[in-house]
């Protein structure tokens, strides 16, 4: 059903003096998850195109079909057809696995306390290590029954029939944005007679995650009044409607290793499937690069990244970018002095603590790092050390660190081996191969 990348145990990448070509995009996780719940939530059928083949889609997919709700995909394509259960799955009863899919876990929460039923939600290791208490504070305080089977604040789940008696909620906003999504994605199940109004309280972090809810919301026909960042109402009486076919554009998160790449060495690297008309704010990434002195043009569908210098140290703020900042971290090996990444405390939530893991492993590579609890400072070596990397079941630190490999103006890249590259399956299975393809080597 999902296309599946076999690696061995570890890949060895070698030097690269040179990348460039163009590289075709898989879809976004963000739009991928997001677009299968609201589409399952809608009435009528959906047909979704270039849905992302990954781990985390597959999860969603697996719970969705345990919960009754009808899919089927096109044979040998990413065409997927979803029957939507007009805001209510057929079943009422249900243990789901969620991997550790933090887009599928979140918002099925939330819908699925906002229906009621008897449900338990679960996931890998990791995903019990990740925080979900606030989200579950949050609705809990309105009506809805959600206990812990393990550690407070943290999945696993036990959700049971509630009763909403209230219109307004709170969430906090600064230990993920995926908190608000979920809720907002569930607002309309709780809306069916009053207004739901859903506050943030403290700082809203990965703002650009939350333009790519309400504006898919927005296509499945449920509109959001926003006060800002500090409050967003949902109206009484809206359902979700199917907009008949959706298209999921490029990730834009696995446009920055390849964009990252181009800047690199020269390039010129071109991505496919995301460009200036993208809905996700990682496409923002780009900005960076320039600050880095990297040469960006852009289409409506395409990016395009070059050089022809030693890349600049950068100071930024890149809250709004956590994920593709993990790439500026390993650019940072190329420039010409001391980088530093601040306001990135999220990362230490996401799939592993990724700022203790970036900098135990940039520190393999000859740099000079100093981590804090809420930025990191990368300070190039005089030149690469050979180092094998751990990935911390991490596929965005397999990603990132193929980087290491590639030739920059002042500095060569080095052997890189990457442990366990199976965990880019989360997101991208074929990414070595795609690597491989534009820095023309061969992997061992």
């Amino acid at each position: 059903m999902q296309r599946k990348q076999h690696y061995p145990k570890y890949i060895d990448l070698h030097p690269v003096a040179r990348v460039q070509g163009t590289v075709r995009l898989p879809g976004s996780k963000s739009i991928s998850n997001r677009t299968l719940l609201l589409a399952a939530l809608a009435n009528g059928t959906t047909r979704i195109l270039d849905l992302l083949a990954s781990d985390d889609t597959l999860v969603m997919l697996m719970a969705l079909k345990q919960l009754g709700v009808a899919w089927e995909q096109a044979e040998g394509t990413q065409a997927y057809t979803v029957h939507g259960s007009g805001g209510s799955f057929p079943v009422h009863q249900a243990d789901l696995f969620m991997g550790n899919a933090g887009t599928a876990i979140r918002p099925l929460t939330a819908a699925l306390a906002a229906m009621g039923g008897d449900y338990t939600l679960h996931g890998v290791a990791r995903m019990h290590e990740r925080p979900i208490g606030d989200l579950v504070d949050a609705l809990n305080a309105v009506g809805t029954r959600i206990a812990y089977t393990g550690v407070a604040g943290y999945p696993p789940l036990h959700i049971q029939r509630g009763q909403l008696h209230t219109q307004r909620m709170q969430v906090r906003g600064n230990v993920s944005s995926q908190f608000l999504t979920a809720l907002l994605m569930a607002a309309p199940l709780m809306a069916k007679h009053e207004a739901v109004t859903i506050e943030v309280v403290g700082e809203l972090i990965s703002k650009p995650y939350i333009e790519i809810t309400l504006n898919l919301m927005q296509r499945f026909g449920v509109s959001v009044e926003r006060d800002g960042w500090q409050s967003f109402t949902v109206a009484a009486g809206q359902q979700y409607q199917s907009p008949k076919t959706i298209h999921v554009e490029g990730d834009a998160s696995s446009a920055s290793y390849f964009l990252a790449a181009g800047a690199i060495t020269g390039g010129p690297l071109r991505v496919e499937g995301v460009g200036s008309n993208s809905i996700q704010g990682d496409v923002r990434f780009v900005e960076a690069l320039q600050q880095m002195g990297a040469v960006i043009t852009m289409g409506d569908n395409w990016i395009e990244a070059s050089s022809s210098g030693v890349l600049k140290a950068i100071d930024a703020d890149f809250n709004h970018i956590p994920d593709a900042a993990m790439t500026i971290a390993v650019a940072a090996l190329y420039a010409d002095g001391p980088s530093t990444l601040r306001n990135i405390a999220s990362w230490r939530v996401k799939e592993t603590d990724r700022l203790s893991a970036m900098a135990t492993e940039l520190r393999k590579l000859g740099a000079t790092i100093e981590e804090g609890s809420d930025y990191l400072r990368v300070t190039p070596p005089a030149q690469l050390h050979a180092a094998t990397i751990d990935t911390y079941d991490d596929h965005r630190m397999a990603m990132c660190f193929s980087l290491a490999s590639l030739d920059g103006a002042a500095l060569r890249g080095t052997t890189v081996r990457i442990n366990d590259p199976q965990c880019v399956a989360k997101t991208f299975p074929d990414y070595f191969t795609v690597f491989g393809q534009i820095a023309e080597q061969i992997l061992l």
